[in-house]
């Protein structure tokens, strides 16, 4: 009776360390609608996104990490700014996704690069953005 009660708790333990996953799940995307190329700093690399391509990094270990964005202008471009979150920290919990949007206009010779972030994690919990 012993063996078999040992045999069991032995089963559930096994199954039981397997169903953990080692995953975390998190991922960052960057969706470049600009009209030029950005390069986004980020964990000691640069992510290069052309025009109207994504880009995603995925399974990045939990925690708080600082990126910054850079960007070209079109030609002819007199001056250039940009607005939103071109650069900050963004915080990874287990299972976050994370989306940086980058999106431009050219008026008058004037570019401007906006970016907005959006966060998968329940904001009212202790998940942070920029």
């Amino acid at each position: 009776m012993k063996k078999i009660i040992l045999s069991i708790l032995c089963i559930i333990a096994v199954f039981s360390l397997n169903s953990c996953s080692k995953s975390v799940n998190n991922s960052l995307t960057f969706n470049n609608q600009s009209e030029g190329t950005i390069y986004i700093n980020f964990r000691g690399g640069i992510i290069t996104v052309p025009a109207g391509q994504t880009s995603s990094i995925k399974e990045i270990p939990q925690g708080k990490y600082n990126y910054a964005t850079t960007f070209e202008v079109p030609a002819g471009t007199t001056s250039s700014s940009s607005q939103g979150d071109i650069s900050g920290t963004v915080t990874l919990n287990a299972g976050t996704k994370i989306l940086l949007f980058y999106t431009s206009t050219l008026s008058n010779g004037s570019y401007t690069l906006s970016v907005t972030v959006s966060n998968s994690d329940d904001l009212s919990q202790s998940a942070s953005l920029p």
